[in-house]
């Protein structure tokens, strides 16, 4: 047993410590408190951080790390642009895709965990579209959700689809548990969402879905027309699928299949109605923010205040490399902090990067706050020279500099 000890201790599920520290025994948290009851209390050594804060480790709620590559994939193809439109950009990133040469997808996912963890993140919601690069995650130090995502249209392949995801989901080893990604509600039949609602049910595993994240994909859900039905179907060979208007949203839309509920991550929800955001929160469903890569693709800012007085449960994902700088969740939710002024404290933002997280990806039971029983993953920040008229939360996000990560309480190397 080892005892870690700071200026402050953040556990997230309760207010915060001064002289806090936490208890460590085989990888997990046996006590919080401070650090004179817990010398009290157990015979252990106690390792003294100094002038430094603990908190929880970082839980990004939305990623797609087989993409970490994607900016240097983009300078090697001479495409090296940011397209002003969200159907050009899923053009770009399926043309460069389709050119990769075998296992860049593999070192590109490898890196994608590197970067995670070393910026203080240790459990992901991770999307991954190919199956063969499962077997990478067994090893990897990072817990949470692996969800294996779905896309087509076509009926005859539904069944076998989601037959292989079923399969590969079974056979999952390593540190994180089943999960499924219809892509959008554009791009996955009816049939292959209750499907994949079936199989959700069956394994126990969330959804996360892309959902309002663009104005393109509210003109198509409501009378089939923009670049959707113009540029991305006949890309994909859609063009007997494109339905007719339908005269709804995508909120809607999923809730007529019943496909929403509290095992349901809504990813973006940049265009939600005030009645979808009524819906969400019937439904129970989690919305996972990722402002910076809306701003990036031009597609437009969730309305945050809307989200979190309907009171939704609120978790925060960077998405990926190829619609983002960083998979830092620490510069997430400082931007987070910029663009919506006044909308989330400094509390409310941590909360949304750890235990909202793991909340969103039913992993809370293990992570995403500091309490006994969990695992001892959290990270140590210096720079936070302490000011007494501030908060220490404000203090956190204003200066805070991350030192070392430590993993089940192993410092990472």
């Amino acid at each position: 047993m080892k005892i870690y000890a700071a200026s402050y201790l953040l556990p997230i599920s309760s207010p915060p410590i001064a002289g806090g520290a936490l208890a460590v025994k085989d990888g997990r948290i046996v006590a919080v408190g401070k650090v004179h009851e817990l010398r009290a209390q157990f015979s252990a050594p106690v390792i003294d951080l100094h002038e430094s804060v603990i908190v929880p480790g970082m839980v990004n709620a939305h990623t797609h790390l087989e993409l970490t590559h994607f900016p240097a994939w983009k300078v090697r193809k001479d495409l090296d642009y940011l397209p002003k439109r969200y159907v050009e950009w899923i053009q770009q990133v399926v043309k460069i895709k389709r050119a990769l040469a075998p296992g860049e997808l593999e070192h590109s996912a490898r890196e994608g965990m590197r970067l995670c963890l070393e910026s203080g993140t240790t459990a992901v919601g991770d999307i991954l579209s190919d199956l063969s690069l499962v077997p990478l995650y067994r090893d990897t130090a990072l817990t949470g959700r692996l969800f294996l995502e779905a896309i087509g249209h076509d009926p005859l392949l539904c069944d076998t689809l989601v037959a292989r995801m079923e399969e590969t989901l079974a056979n999952l080893q390593g540190g994180l548990l089943p999960g499924l990604s219809p892509h959008t509600p554009h791009t996955v039949s009816a049939k292959l969402f209750r499907c994949l609602q079936d199989l959700s049910g069956k394994l126990g595993a969330p959804k996360a879905v892309h959902l309002s994240e663009t104005a393109a994909e509210a003109a198509f859900m409501h009378d089939s027309t923009g670049d959707i039905a113009e540029l991305l179907y006949p890309m994909a060979h859609w063009e007997q699928y494109l339905p007719h208007p339908m005269r709804t949203t995508s909120t809607r839309y999923l809730d007529d299949l019943g496909v929403l509920d509290a095992a349901t991550l809504a990813v973006h929800a940049v265009h939600v109605t005030p009645n979808d955001v009524a819906i969400l929160k019937q439904r129970g469903v989690s919305v996972v923010l990722c402002p910076r890569s809306n701003d990036r693709l031009f597609v437009g800012c969730a309305p945050h205040k809307l989200l979190k007085e309907a009171g939704l449960p609120l978790a925060v994902g960077t998405d990926s490399l190829a619609s983002n700088d960083s998979l830092s969740l620490w510069d997430e939710i400082r931007f987070l902090q910029q663009t919506a002024p006044n909308v989330f404290s400094s509390r409310e933002l941590l909360a949304m990067a750890t235990l909202g997280g793991a909340l969103a990806l039913r992993i809370d039971a293990d992570t995403g706050s500091l309490q006994p029983g969990k695992r001892a993953d959290f990270q140590v920040l210096g720079g936070c020279s302490f000011d007494a008229g501030a908060g220490i939360e404000a203090t956190v996000l204003a200066r805070g500099r991350l030192e070392r990560v430590y993993l089940a309480g192993v410092p990472l190397q």
